[in-house]
């Protein structure tokens, strides 16, 4: 059971990697979908290792951890300022009118990543749940959806 929700949690957010595509113009919005690039990037390396789609490798997954952490740190510069009314952006305006909610949130999931223990797949996929719930809260309200 363990290994199927890792499994569905790692497709889930690195599909969330495919958003940070489109026309972006603006700088900030461009700057925020890299990011979120390096986000789902390495949240995808543990959920392949958690669901067994790829070897467990312990530097792999201490770099993505790593990253994770080093990516939660950046959210608040890189976010700070909105920018341009960018139409290939999903940054909903909610960022920045509940910005000390969307810090909050940014902070969750850094904790969630460094609390992971990532001394195996198995235990990888046990924290997965963790990190992949505070992407789930972050996006539920700041980040607009493609239709």
């Amino acid at each position: 059971m363990k290994f199927v929700k890792a499994a569905v949690i790692g497709v889930i957010l690195t599909a969330g990697a495919a958003f940070a595509e489109g026309d972006r113009t603006d700088p900030n919005a461009i700057a925020r979908s890299d990011l979120m690039k390096v986000i789902g990037k390495n949240t995808g390396i543990l959920g392949d290792m958690a669901g067994g789609k790829a070897a467990y490798d312990a530097a792999a997954a201490e770099a993505a951890r790593a990253a994770l952490i080093e990516a939660a740190v950046k959210i608040e510069a890189t976010f700070k300022d909105q920018g341009a009314a960018d139409p290939a952006s999903e940054s909903r305006p909610e960022i920045w009118a509940n910005w000390d909610d969307f810090l909050a949130d940014a902070k969750a999931m850094g904790d969630a990543a460094g609390a992971m223990d990532i001394a195996s797949a198995e235990t990888i996929g046990a924290g997965m749940g963790a990190l992949g719930g505070t992407c789930k809260d972050c996006h539920t309200e700041f980040r607009m959806m493609k239709q």
